[in-house]
């Protein structure tokens, strides 16, 4: 295997595909990339078991990737990437030597690797369904944006680690709760879908497939299998492993009436929230009490070690009825964070019920919060 390489071709790829080395180690392989040189392409692949990330770089020109000898090889990743960020040349030329002696050298540098045959890797297929759905890279960062603050971390409940996706017709709905709030998002697809599908993503494997989504147009390809999700855009290929289990039903979570909606700007919601908080402590869940008095919303919370805030803001209500009602402030301002609109409608149905947090100019999006018992 011989070729040579502009930099940022290789640097760019070897960034997208190192998110899924394995740092576990508990096959040595999968704390490689493998290399696979090809007439016209280079191909990269790593993988913990749990994700799996390939990117393919095409030949197009001899000016900025060269193929010489074709071959395959697997070069150890956390090496290869900072080798290869840290050379000032431009270009890079590998060439692999006595079957798994890997040469990486440019004018004024030259560094010699250990490689491992690629035959020690697992085989990954990474096989296309013919059934694919269709959206944009935008959609898929909002969904996971908007959603996976409010997955579990707990490994206890692993179904709450991740993103239900539930697809029936051109309906994509999705999920995420850690039993103390839920988020929800709701999208049309642009062609309805030939199956419908109930699955569960782990969040902390969207997260990453986000980081290394390109522009918000391009499209992205779902192939769902019964037990593992590929995401196909250009050049790039991600699959997960899905989460088993059955996701709980949180339609019923959601009131469908309220006794009061408030109206009110985000921004000055979320700032005063996050004023209040500063007295509350960790141990006490940053617990912020909510008060109504006809327009006023006033908002304070109480520490006994450290002493106590109170702050009004003027409000547009519904009707004539007031409430109390305590909650995380954590969870409220990771809430209000998801939606990117200017005024937010806060719905509440009693002092100990859920509170609910939507926006006229987004219905796509509904946050949910549980109330803290102060008493």
């Amino acid at each position: 295997m011989k070729f040579s390489i502009k930099k940022e071709l290789l640097l760019d790829a070897l960034s997208k595909v190192s998110k899924a080395i394995s740092t576990k180690n508990l096959i040595p392989v999968l704390a490689g990339v493998k290399f696979e040189l090809k007439k016209k392409k280079l191909v990269l692949t790593a993988s913990d078991n749990d994700i799996t990330i390939q990117t393919t770089i095409e030949a197009t020109n001899d000016e900025d990737f060269k193929i010489e000898n074709e071959g395959s090889i697997i070069i150890q990743g956390k090496y290869i990437l900072d080798i290869v960020r840290k050379l000032p040349e431009e270009f890079i030329n590998i060439e692999v030597i006595d079957d798994l002696k890997i040469l990486i050298y440019t004018d004024n540098s030259e560094f010699n690797l250990n490689g491992i045959s690629e035959s020690e890797y697992p085989n990954i297929g990474l096989e296309e369904s013919k059934k694919k759905i269709d959206v944009t890279a935008g959609t898929l960062k909002n969904i996971v944006y908007q959603t996976a603050f409010a997955s579990s971390n707990e490994e206890s409940k692993p179904v709450l680690t991740g993103i239900n996706f539930n697809i029936v017709g051109d309906i994509l709905e999705c999920n995420s709760t850690d039993s103390y709030r839920l988020a929800r998002k709701v999208i049309h697809l642009d062609k309805s879908s030939e199956e419908n599908y109930n699955i569960v993503i782990p969040s902390h494997n969207l997260l990453e497939f986000t980081k290394i989504l390109g522009s918000d147009e391009e499209i992205v390809e779902l192939h769902v299998f019964s037990n593992k999700i590929l995401f196909k855009t250009g050049n790039l290929k991600f699959e997960s492993r899905l989460i088993n289990g059955t996701y709980p039903n949180t339609s019923n979570l959601l009131p469908e009436d309220s006794m009061m909606v408030i109206s009110t700007n985000l921004n000055d919601l979320y700032n005063v929230i996050d004023r209040v908080s500063i007295l509350t402590s960790d141990k006490e869940k940053n617990i912020v009490t909510l008060e109504t008095s006809g327009n006023t919303l006033i908002l304070k919370s109480s520490s006994a070690e450290i002493g106590r805030v109170e702050e009004k803001m003027a409000i547009q209500k519904n009707n004539s009825e007031d409430i109390k009602i305590s909650f995380s402030a954590k969870y409220m301002m990771e809430a209000l964070k998801s939606f990117s609109t200017e005024m937010i409608d806060l719905h509440f149905v009693g002092e100990i019920k859920p509170i609910l947090i939507k926006s006229s100019e987004d219905d796509s999006l509904t946050q949910l919060v549980l109330p803290i018992r102060t008493y």
